[in-house]
Protein backbone atom coordinates (compact mmCIF):
# COMPACT_ATOMS: atom_id res chain seq x y z
CA UNK A 1 0.00 0.00 0.00
CA UNK A 2 1.52 3.11 -0.82
CA UNK A 3 0.70 6.15 0.31
CA UNK A 4 0.50 9.70 -1.38
CA UNK A 5 1.29 12.74 0.35
CA UNK A 6 -0.96 15.59 -0.85
CA UNK A 7 1.40 18.41 -2.26
CA UNK A 8 2.05 21.38 0.20
CA UNK A 9 -0.17 24.53 0.13
CA UNK A 10 2.19 27.07 -1.82
CA UNK A 11 2.85 30.04 0.34
CA UNK A 12 4.14 33.36 -0.85
CA UNK A 13 7.70 33.39 0.03
CA UNK A 14 9.01 37.30 0.58
CA UNK A 15 12.78 37.43 1.49
CA UNK A 16 14.89 40.63 2.27
CA UNK A 17 15.94 40.53 -1.45
CA UNK A 18 12.76 42.41 -2.71
CA UNK A 19 13.10 45.02 -0.04
CA UNK A 20 16.59 46.15 -0.73
CA UNK A 21 15.15 46.31 -4.28
CA UNK A 22 12.79 48.66 -3.40
CA UNK A 23 15.01 50.53 -1.06
CA UNK A 24 17.66 50.66 -3.80
CA UNK A 25 14.94 52.44 -6.65
CA UNK A 26 13.35 54.62 -3.69
CA UNK A 27 17.23 56.02 -3.69
CA UNK A 28 17.53 55.58 -6.81
CA UNK A 29 14.54 58.29 -8.05
CA UNK A 30 15.33 60.17 -5.41
CA UNK A 31 18.62 60.39 -6.46
CA UNK A 32 17.30 62.00 -10.10
CA UNK A 33 15.31 64.19 -8.51
CA UNK A 34 18.23 65.54 -6.65
CA UNK A 35 20.38 65.94 -9.77
CA UNK A 36 17.55 67.19 -11.68
CA UNK A 37 15.91 69.67 -9.26
CA UNK A 38 18.63 70.36 -6.28
CA UNK A 39 21.85 69.59 -7.51
CA UNK A 40 21.86 73.04 -9.90
CA UNK A 41 20.71 75.32 -6.57
CA UNK A 42 23.71 73.99 -4.57
CA UNK A 43 26.15 74.15 -7.22
CA UNK A 44 25.38 77.69 -7.50
CA UNK A 45 25.30 78.06 -4.10
CA UNK A 46 28.89 77.03 -3.92
CA UNK A 47 30.05 79.00 -6.92
CA UNK A 48 28.49 82.16 -5.47
CA UNK A 49 30.58 81.29 -2.16
CA UNK A 50 33.42 81.02 -3.87
CA UNK A 51 33.03 83.95 -6.18
CA UNK A 52 32.37 86.59 -2.97
CA UNK A 53 35.51 84.72 -1.03
CA UNK A 54 37.47 85.26 -4.15
CA UNK A 55 36.17 89.34 -4.17
CA UNK A 56 36.96 89.80 -0.63
CA UNK A 57 40.33 88.09 -0.21
CA UNK A 58 40.93 90.63 -3.29
CA UNK A 59 40.68 93.39 -1.09
CA UNK A 60 41.87 91.93 2.06
CA UNK A 61 45.45 91.14 -0.04
CA UNK A 62 45.26 94.23 -1.45
CA UNK A 63 45.11 96.11 2.02
CA UNK A 64 47.96 93.88 2.99
CA UNK A 65 50.18 94.63 -0.17
CA UNK A 66 49.54 98.57 0.92
CA UNK A 67 50.26 97.70 4.12
CA UNK A 68 53.63 96.19 3.16
CA UNK A 69 54.86 99.07 1.51
CA UNK A 70 54.42 101.51 4.15
CA UNK A 71 55.93 98.93 6.78
CA UNK A 72 58.77 101.10 6.95
CA UNK A 73 58.06 104.78 6.40
CA UNK A 74 54.63 104.24 8.65
CA UNK A 75 54.77 101.35 10.84
CA UNK A 76 51.57 101.98 12.43
CA UNK A 77 49.78 102.95 9.33
CA UNK A 78 50.60 99.16 8.17
CA UNK A 79 49.61 97.63 11.29
CA UNK A 80 46.44 99.42 11.10
CA UNK A 81 45.35 98.66 7.87
CA UNK A 82 46.32 94.94 8.59
CA UNK A 83 43.93 94.85 11.63
CA UNK A 84 40.88 96.36 9.32
CA UNK A 85 42.08 93.32 6.80
CA UNK A 86 41.76 90.70 9.31
CA UNK A 87 38.58 92.03 10.38
CA UNK A 88 37.19 92.18 6.65
CA UNK A 89 38.00 88.92 6.40
CA UNK A 90 36.78 87.16 9.27
CA UNK A 91 33.65 89.12 9.26
CA UNK A 92 33.17 88.38 5.67
CA UNK A 93 34.13 84.32 6.42
CA UNK A 94 31.40 84.49 9.08
CA UNK A 95 28.53 86.39 7.60
CA UNK A 96 28.76 84.57 4.41
CA UNK A 97 29.49 80.79 5.44
CA UNK A 98 25.90 81.13 7.44
CA UNK A 99 23.90 82.22 4.77
CA UNK A 100 25.22 79.45 2.69
CA UNK A 101 25.13 76.62 5.54
CA UNK A 102 21.18 77.70 5.41
CA UNK A 103 20.37 77.31 2.11
CA UNK A 104 22.74 74.31 1.76
CA UNK A 105 20.28 72.74 4.60
CA UNK A 106 17.34 74.43 2.97
CA UNK A 107 18.14 72.07 -0.30
CA UNK A 108 18.97 68.98 1.92
CA UNK A 109 15.53 68.94 3.03
CA UNK A 110 16.70 70.20 6.64
CA UNK A 111 14.41 72.63 9.00
CA UNK A 112 16.35 75.36 9.46
CA UNK A 113 13.65 77.29 11.60
CA UNK A 114 15.10 76.19 15.14
CA UNK A 115 18.37 77.24 13.59
CA UNK A 116 16.78 80.59 12.49
CA UNK A 117 15.18 81.01 16.01
CA UNK A 118 18.28 80.31 18.06
CA UNK A 119 20.51 82.85 15.87
CA UNK A 120 17.54 85.48 16.15
CA UNK A 121 17.44 85.62 20.18
CA UNK A 122 21.03 85.36 20.05
CA UNK A 123 21.30 88.26 17.85
CA UNK A 124 18.29 89.88 19.76
CA UNK A 125 20.54 89.20 23.35
CA UNK A 126 23.48 90.65 21.25
CA UNK A 127 21.65 93.53 20.02
CA UNK A 128 20.93 94.99 23.38
CA UNK A 129 23.97 93.83 25.21
CA UNK A 130 26.31 95.41 23.43
CA UNK A 131 24.68 97.47 21.27
CA UNK A 132 27.61 100.14 22.02
CA UNK A 133 30.45 97.91 21.54
CA UNK A 134 29.55 97.48 17.99
CA UNK A 135 29.30 101.25 17.70
CA UNK A 136 32.65 101.50 19.44
CA UNK A 137 33.95 98.94 16.52
CA UNK A 138 31.92 99.87 13.67
CA UNK A 139 32.91 103.68 14.63
CA UNK A 140 36.57 102.41 15.04
CA UNK A 141 36.84 100.24 11.29
CA UNK A 142 35.87 103.84 9.75
CA UNK A 143 38.42 106.06 11.64
CA UNK A 144 40.93 103.26 10.05
CA UNK A 145 40.17 103.19 7.06
CA UNK A 146 39.26 106.97 6.49
CA UNK A 147 42.85 107.29 8.02
CA UNK A 148 40.78 110.20 10.42
CA UNK A 149 43.90 110.44 12.50
CA UNK A 150 47.33 107.96 13.76
CA UNK A 151 49.35 107.22 17.07
CA UNK A 152 51.49 110.13 17.47
CA UNK A 153 48.87 112.67 16.45
CA UNK A 154 48.13 115.75 17.88
CA UNK A 155 43.86 115.64 17.97
CA UNK A 156 41.00 116.87 19.58
CA UNK A 157 38.13 114.62 20.26
CA UNK A 158 35.55 114.52 22.37
CA UNK A 159 36.45 118.34 23.62
CA UNK A 160 39.71 116.92 24.71
CA UNK A 161 42.93 117.37 23.41
CA UNK A 162 45.94 115.43 23.24
CA UNK A 163 48.72 112.94 21.93
CA UNK A 164 47.18 109.63 20.51
CA UNK A 165 49.23 106.76 22.60
CA UNK A 166 47.32 103.79 21.37
CA UNK A 167 44.26 103.01 18.60
CA UNK A 168 41.99 100.18 18.52
CA UNK A 169 38.73 98.88 16.93
CA UNK A 170 36.81 99.91 20.53
CA UNK A 171 38.75 102.86 21.72
CA UNK A 172 41.56 105.48 21.36
CA UNK A 173 44.04 106.50 24.18
CA UNK A 174 44.59 110.30 24.44
CA UNK A 175 47.57 111.82 26.79
CA UNK A 176 47.26 115.67 27.45
CA UNK A 177 49.41 118.55 27.74
CA UNK A 178 49.02 117.44 31.79
CA UNK A 179 50.16 113.53 31.47
CA UNK A 180 46.61 112.38 31.92
CA UNK A 181 46.06 109.58 30.18
CA UNK A 182 42.32 109.47 28.54
CA UNK A 183 40.40 106.28 27.18
CA UNK A 184 37.58 107.38 24.90
CA UNK A 185 35.21 104.99 23.20
CA UNK A 186 35.34 105.42 19.33
CA UNK A 187 31.92 105.52 19.43
CA UNK A 188 31.67 108.84 21.37
CA UNK A 189 33.98 110.33 19.15
CA UNK A 190 31.70 112.73 16.56
CA UNK A 191 34.09 115.00 15.78
CA UNK A 192 38.15 114.86 15.02
CA UNK A 193 40.15 118.13 14.80
CA UNK A 194 43.29 116.51 13.47
CA UNK A 195 45.84 119.09 14.80
CA UNK A 196 49.17 117.42 13.25
CA UNK A 197 48.05 116.43 9.62
CA UNK A 198 50.25 117.07 6.73
CA UNK A 199 52.01 119.85 9.24
CA UNK A 200 52.13 121.86 12.20
CA UNK A 201 52.34 125.76 12.76
CA UNK A 202 54.43 126.76 14.91
CA UNK A 203 53.70 130.13 16.42
CA UNK A 204 55.85 132.34 18.51
CA UNK A 205 54.56 136.39 19.70
CA UNK A 206 57.14 138.49 20.86
CA UNK A 207 56.45 141.26 22.99
CA UNK A 208 58.76 144.04 22.06
CA UNK A 209 59.05 147.34 23.98
CA UNK A 210 57.23 150.34 22.50
CA UNK A 211 60.57 152.16 22.08
CA UNK A 212 62.03 149.97 19.38
CA UNK A 213 61.89 150.80 15.87
CA UNK A 214 59.07 149.05 14.17
CA UNK A 215 60.92 148.45 10.71
CA UNK A 216 64.29 147.42 12.46
CA UNK A 217 62.13 144.78 15.03
CA UNK A 218 60.52 143.40 11.65
CA UNK A 219 63.91 143.40 10.00
CA UNK A 220 65.85 141.10 12.63
CA UNK A 221 63.25 139.27 13.15
CA UNK A 222 62.98 137.85 9.49
CA UNK A 223 66.63 137.88 9.29
CA UNK A 224 66.91 135.60 12.12
CA UNK A 225 63.75 133.39 10.90
CA UNK A 226 65.13 132.52 7.81
CA UNK A 227 68.11 131.86 9.19
CA UNK A 228 67.05 128.95 11.26
CA UNK A 229 64.75 128.41 7.90
CA UNK A 230 67.61 127.79 6.08
CA UNK A 231 70.08 125.83 8.25
CA UNK A 232 71.25 122.66 6.95
CA UNK A 233 69.97 120.69 11.08
CA UNK A 234 66.45 122.31 10.21
CA UNK A 235 66.19 122.85 6.71
CA UNK A 236 64.59 119.13 5.62
CA UNK A 237 61.72 120.15 8.95
CA UNK A 238 60.61 123.24 7.16
CA UNK A 239 57.66 122.91 4.19
CA UNK A 240 57.74 126.74 4.48
CA UNK A 241 59.59 129.95 4.63
CA UNK A 242 58.74 131.88 7.77
CA UNK A 243 56.29 134.38 7.61
CA UNK A 244 56.47 137.97 10.10
CA UNK A 245 53.49 139.91 8.95
CA UNK A 246 54.04 143.04 10.87
CA UNK A 247 52.19 144.32 14.53
CA UNK A 248 50.02 142.18 15.96
CA UNK A 249 49.14 144.20 18.37
CA UNK A 250 49.56 146.98 21.33
CA UNK A 251 48.88 147.22 24.66
CA UNK A 252 49.84 150.32 25.90
CA UNK A 253 54.26 150.08 25.56
CA UNK A 254 53.97 146.44 24.92
CA UNK A 255 53.78 145.30 21.40
CA UNK A 256 53.21 142.03 19.62
CA UNK A 257 55.30 140.65 16.80
CA UNK A 258 53.88 137.26 15.47
CA UNK A 259 56.61 134.72 13.98
CA UNK A 260 54.85 131.26 12.10
CA UNK A 261 56.25 128.57 10.03
CA UNK A 262 54.88 125.57 8.86
CA UNK A 263 56.84 122.38 9.99
CA UNK A 264 56.74 118.85 9.40
CA UNK A 265 55.15 116.84 11.94
CA UNK A 266 56.83 115.74 15.72
CA UNK A 267 59.74 118.43 14.41
CA UNK A 268 58.37 121.57 15.89
CA UNK A 269 60.30 121.52 19.41
CA UNK A 270 63.65 121.41 18.21
CA UNK A 271 63.15 124.38 15.50
CA UNK A 272 60.84 126.61 17.75
CA UNK A 273 63.63 126.01 20.19
CA UNK A 274 66.45 127.33 18.05
CA UNK A 275 64.51 130.05 17.02
CA UNK A 276 63.55 131.38 20.29
CA UNK A 277 67.45 131.37 21.40
CA UNK A 278 68.02 132.92 17.84
CA UNK A 279 65.95 135.19 18.42
CA UNK A 280 67.26 136.17 21.99
CA UNK A 281 70.67 136.81 20.45
CA UNK A 282 69.70 139.37 17.94
CA UNK A 283 67.45 141.79 20.02
CA UNK A 284 70.93 141.60 22.38
CA UNK A 285 73.23 142.19 19.76
CA UNK A 286 70.36 145.01 18.21
CA UNK A 287 69.98 146.55 21.03
CA UNK A 288 65.85 146.04 21.01
CA UNK A 289 64.38 145.52 24.77
CA UNK A 290 61.68 143.27 25.01
CA UNK A 291 58.43 144.17 26.25
CA UNK A 292 57.02 144.23 30.05
CA UNK A 293 53.09 143.69 30.51
CA UNK A 294 52.21 147.13 32.46
CA UNK A 295 49.74 145.12 34.65
CA UNK A 296 53.22 143.16 36.02
CA UNK A 297 54.78 146.54 36.80
CA UNK A 298 54.79 147.70 40.32
CA UNK A 299 55.65 151.27 41.53
CA UNK A 300 57.15 151.69 45.13
CA UNK A 301 58.48 154.93 46.46
CA UNK A 302 61.42 155.54 48.27
CA UNK A 303 62.15 157.95 51.43
CA UNK A 304 65.77 158.42 50.80
CA UNK A 305 68.36 161.42 51.02
CA UNK A 306 67.80 164.90 49.80
CA UNK A 307 67.19 164.79 46.04
CA UNK A 308 70.19 167.48 46.00
CA UNK A 309 72.46 164.61 46.71
CA UNK A 310 73.55 163.20 43.37
CA UNK A 311 73.61 159.92 44.67
CA UNK A 312 70.53 159.35 46.32
CA UNK A 313 68.13 157.17 44.61
CA UNK A 314 64.90 158.05 42.72
CA UNK A 315 62.31 158.96 44.14
CA UNK A 316 60.30 156.57 42.23
CA UNK A 317 61.57 153.16 41.25
CA UNK A 318 59.86 150.99 38.78
CA UNK A 319 60.43 146.90 39.60
CA UNK A 320 58.98 144.10 38.00
CA UNK A 321 57.15 141.35 39.51
CA UNK A 322 54.65 138.41 38.55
Amino acid sequence: MFLFAAPAQAVPYVDGYSSFRDIVLDWHHDLLVFVHKDLPKLIFILIFWAIVLRIVLFFVGRMRRIADRHATTAHQRASELRTVAAVLRATAYGVVGFIVILHVLSILGISTTSLLGAAGLVSVGVGLGAQSLFKDVINGIFILIENQFNVGDTVTLASLTGTVENLSLRLTTLRDANGSLYFIPNSQIATVSNLSRDYAVGTLNLTVDATADPDKVLRVLRETALAVRNDPRFKDSAVADPDVPGVDAISGRVVTYPVTIRVRISRKDALMRELRRRILQAFEQNGIPLGTDPANMLLMKHSGPSSADPTAPPAQQPLTGT
